[in-house]
């Protein structure tokens, strides 16, 4: 699976992110903690957790960036553990950010596309999004996707002075096996073109 260009998004490229983008990713995630309740978070966390966060991961759930024709990162996406205990492996919760003036030229799309389909080539079953309700925008974007909802939780987080409920949105992935095979690697799947 190789990232390309993509037509209408003049040089907008997607790739996995590595160390070196994590001051870059923590500065596109910073203002959805400190100024917005689509994150739980109230401390943005800097370069060296996402740092971390990335490492933390592994092999087996990626993090992708978009980046435009400088090589500036434009967005992020990734997948992780949807619930810690074993039964729950085959699922992944993702998650999609973009930065503060490259909103409605796609880029959003463009890297939840590349991380479902990394996500399904790596034998994950189901995506699970996670959406702080009332947020249109990203209701239309997961359900532009193929997410349909299925269910709340309401009233359970507290941010900028008020109780938030969370809508959860679920898209199949990989075709469900009676005896599943243990997802592979993003290394088994994605290669970046260099050039």
């Amino acid at each position: 699976m190789d990232p390309a260009p993509v037509p209408g998004l003049a040089g907008v490229r997607i790739r996995r992110a590595t160390a070196d983008d994590a001051a870059a990713i923590a500065s596109i995630y910073a203002p959805y903690v400190r100024a917005s309740v689509v994150s739980f978070e109230t401390e943005a966390p800097d370069a060296a957790e996402i740092r971390d966060r990335i490492a933390a991961l592994g092999d087996l759930y990626p993090w992708l960036v978009a980046c435009d024709e400088d090589g500036a990162v434009r967005g992020y996406a990734y997948g992780c553990a949807f619930r810690t205990r074993p039964a729950y492996r085959f699922s992944v919760e993702t998650t999609v950010y973009v930065a503060d003036g490259a909103h409605g030229r796609g880029i959003g799309t463009l890297l939840y596309r590349a991380l479902l389909a990394l996500l399904e080539a790596q034998g994950f079953t189901q995506a699970i999004g996670a959406i702080t309700v009332p947020n249109e925008a990203s209701i239309a974007l997961h359900e532009s996707l193929g997410f349909a909802r299925a269910g709340t939780y309401e009233k359970v987080g507290f941010k900028l002075g008020d109780w938030r409920s969370v809508g959860l949105w679920q898209r199949p992935l990989a075709a469900m096996a009676a005896r599943p095979e243990e997802p592979r690697s993003v290394s088994a799947v994605w290669s970046d073109q260099r050039e």
